[in-house]
């Protein structure tokens, strides 16, 4: 494994990781995660693909959100870090950096040679966050952590709530939203300020891979629906019994729907 850097359009330095040979494979994280969630994924396909995992800059450790962040940063530093794999990528994304990913190739037609999504919370009906995220922002302003992880898990994750109170009461889980909650608010910030619509992904012709658990909220499986509806050339990969996270929980299964997405980009 080596690391890559590339300057984006404002200067930051942004890494990935870069392991394995073959056609590219450039994954993007989802919101709270970092490159290792994808270990198990990786380890699974550094066989047969070159697979490289951006950073994203508000995720990495130590990080401080800038105040210019905005999905037009993030899609810069996914553009910058694909400059420099020689061909273009199956851009592969998770959750909010599967948006980041379906925007990286709207703003830069060609930079892709296919997507592969993992249940983006694309605005297609409703924001991402709306007044929810108001309301969690200012209960963590006020120093109630605990309050905004339940907002956050209950209205914008949209848990059941038996399952957002156990989460919440959990310390460990308290203890790593609340190290994250800020790049967490300005994830969800960014994908507001999109907008609702889908009108800008029809004229997006790359292939498409789109998927879904059938244990997920019903939300991120109607987005989906939403935007299979507007890509020109899309196809939806259900994972039985798995929800948001099978690329920690079954990341064999991940790694063979993006092996089978693969090979309809790279013939």
């Amino acid at each position: 494994m080596t690391e890559l850097v590339a300057t984006s359009a404002d200067g930051m330095p942004i890494t990935a990781l870069d392991d394995g040979e073959g056609p590219a494979l450039l994954l993007v994280h989802g919101g709270g995660g970092g490159t290792a969630s994808w270990d198990g994924v990786t380890r699974s396909l550094a066989d047969e693909f070159r697979v490289v995992r951006i950073a994203r800059r508000i995720y990495v450790p130590g990080a401080t959100v800038p105040p210019h962040y905005s999905m037009a940063v993030e899609t810069a530093d996914i553009l910058a870090i694909a400059g420099l794999l020689g061909s273009p990528p199956l851009l592969v994304g998770h959750s909010s950096g599967a948006v980041a990913a379906l925007e990286a190739a709207v703003r830069a037609p060609g930079t892709p040679a296919g997507l592969f999504l993992y249940e983006p919370p694309v605005a297609t009906r409703a924001l991402a966050g709306g007044d929810a995220a108001r309301r969690a922002r200012e209960a963590f302003a006020a120093g109630d952590s605990r309050a905004a992880m339940r907002i956050h898990l209950r209205d914008i994750v949209r848990e059941p709530p038996d399952l957002a109170e156990t989460m919440t009461a959990d310390p460990k889980a308290l203890a790593a939203f609340t190290a994250k909650a800020a790049a967490g608010f300005a994830d969800i910030g960014a994908l507001d300020a999109l907008g609702v619509g889908v009108e800008r992904f029809q004229r997006l012709d790359v292939p498409a891979t789109l998927v879904q658990g059938d244990r997920s909220p019903a939300h991120l499986r109607e987005r989906l629906a939403d935007l299979a509806a507007a890509l020109p050339d899309a196809r939806t990969v259900t994972l039985a019994g798995h929800g948001h996270t099978a690329h920690l929980t079954a990341p064999e299964e991940v790694a063979a729907e993006i092996r089978e997405a693969a090979g309809r980009v790279f013939r």
